[in-house]
């Protein structure tokens, strides 16, 4: 029986042993075949499209287009930091969605990756193909042989900081055809990120792809045909500065209406009712929400937060939501991000368990579509469907006919008062038209994003005088 025993355990040692090995002479042959076994650094160019991730007009649409004229990416294996640069112009026209739609002319987009990036930063310079490679023989990688399309890859995978999985398909080339790993994100939870490496083409005796598309959610946010690659180029990557602690400044913008913003982030209201609160936006993250509960509670002691109101479910206005259901609070939100809150609100956060994970608690939310009114028989919000706006489906607006204010977001640009208005936002001119329906009586307004400004300058940057 002994005897037996040890011959098992000699046989699974032996089988895990030979697994690893099997690892890395697949790890090793690859490098060796993309002429990567002393690449340390690493500048590849091109264009194509980019997709701005989160931001589509609809739950159920892509994320939005864009050109990208330029693109250039720098990455430093041994520092584990990378910068990014891209240069894109509106693809879609009318615009469709967010990611700071329509582009007027070209923008350009810059990005710095260090050490202290959170992972789901850095992530991106470990699913490139040498980064794979090399991020695999640092980290006990198994190997396995597995078909993709009836095709036959070896498959090799890794685990990192002991949570993020990441999977390589190597082809009989040593060539990389796709990475995949899952990283947590606010709103859809335990997501998966897939890059698809094809054309290869041999640079300066590096083999590396001249096509690139990566999913995030399911939908592209990249697609890009690569021109130009610099293998041990000097690459200057200055680090970020570290990440501040959530700021939360408050004004009292009226009677128990408090504009909850600070630290340049995008801004929460809070109302006092009789018997409970509102809160107007859960944007950015859980610890954005926490922080601003936390100052609500102050501003507004002993009263339950009985409703979070949601402007619209793109991810910089959403991803704060599930930590009101955790507190208990109803979501309410346009009936066309009913189905997905839904789903999204069940959807596993395994990777990094936020509250609502922990606590399992249920979601209550109410929907509409046209208008919607929260009263306690004093005070009163009423909540608009902007209705025919490309930005959103299911955004809205909310209105205090008492105090004659406005809460709106992403509808029309902060442009300085000495700087001349290009033409308007079709997202303004729209929202105008729905102002001038619903014949609404305002002065004030309080945008989620900037700071508290007026009808005056609405009007101005809309092109019209009134």
């Amino acid at each position: 029986m002994k005897n037996s025993i040890l011959l098992i355990i000699t046989l699974c040692v032996t089988a895990l042993v030979s697994t690893a090995q099997d690892a890395k002479t697949v790890i090793d042959n690859s490098l060796k075949l993309l002429g990567a076994a002393d690449l340390k650094t690493l500048e590849y160019s091109g264009s194509g499209y980019s997709f701005a991730f989160g931001q589509s007009p609809n739950p159920n649409m892509p994320w939005p287009k864009f050109n990208v004229k330029s693109y250039t990416k720098g990455i430093n294996y041994e520092l584990g930091a990378s910068t990014q640069r891209l240069v894109r112009t509106q693809a879609e026209n009318p615009p469709r969605g967010g990611g700071m739609q329509p582009v007027i002319g070209e923008q350009t987009q810059n990005q710095v990756i260090d050490s202290s990036s959170p992972w789901t930063g850095r992530v991106q310079i470990w699913i490139t193909p040498h980064g794979f490679l090399k991020a695999a023989s640092a980290n006990r990688a198994t190997v396995k042989s597995v078909k993709d399309g009836g095709k036959k890859y070896s498959l090799v995978s890794f685990m990192v900081e002991d949570k993020y999985t990441l999977n390589g398909y190597v082809n009989e080339q040593g060539e990389i055809e796709k990475v995949q790993t899952w990283v947590d994100n606010a709103v859809l939870g335990d997501v998966l990120i897939e890059v698809n490496y094809s054309e290869y083409k041999d640079f300066n005796g590096l083999k590396f792809p001249t096509r690139i598309l990566q999913k995030d959610g399911g939908y592209p946010v990249y697609d890009l045909t690569i021109t130009d690659v610099k293998p041990n180029a000097e690459i200057t990557i200055q680090a970020n500065a570290a990440p501040a602690a959530p700021v939360v400044a408050t004004e009292n913008v009226a009677d128990k209406i408090y504009y909850v913003a600070g630290g340049g982030a995008t801004a929460s209201i809070a109302v006092e009712f009789k018997d409970f609160i509102a809160v107007l936006e859960a944007p950015l993250s859980e610890s954005r929400s926490l922080a601003v509960i936390e100052e609500v509670k102050k501003l507004i002691p002993n009263k339950p937060i009985k409703y979070l109101v949601n402007t619209h479910h793109h991810f910089d206005h959403s991803s704060g939501l599930r930590t009101y259901v955790a507190e208990g609070a109803i979501i309410v939100t346009h009936e066309v991000n009913k189905a997905f809150y839904q789903k999204t609100f069940k959807s596993p956060h395994t990777l990094n368990p936020d509250k609502l994970e922990l606590s399992k608690k249920k979601a209550v939310i109410e929907s509409f579509t046209d208008k919607k009114t929260i009263t306690d028989g004093v005070r009163t919000i009423e909540l608009y469907h902007i209705a025919g706006n490309l930005h959103n489906d299911g955004i809205i607006m909310m209105y205090f006919p008492q105090e004659k204010i406005l809460a709106v977001c992403d509808m029309f640009p902060r442009i300085p008062a000495d700087a001349p208005v290009p033409q308007p936002s079709p997202f303004t001119v729209n929202l105008i038209e729905n102002l001038d329906r619903l014949k609404l009586d305002f002065d004030v307004i309080l945008p989620f994003h900037g700071t508290v400004t007026n009808k005056a300058e609405l009007m101005r940057v809309s092109g019209r005088s009134n």
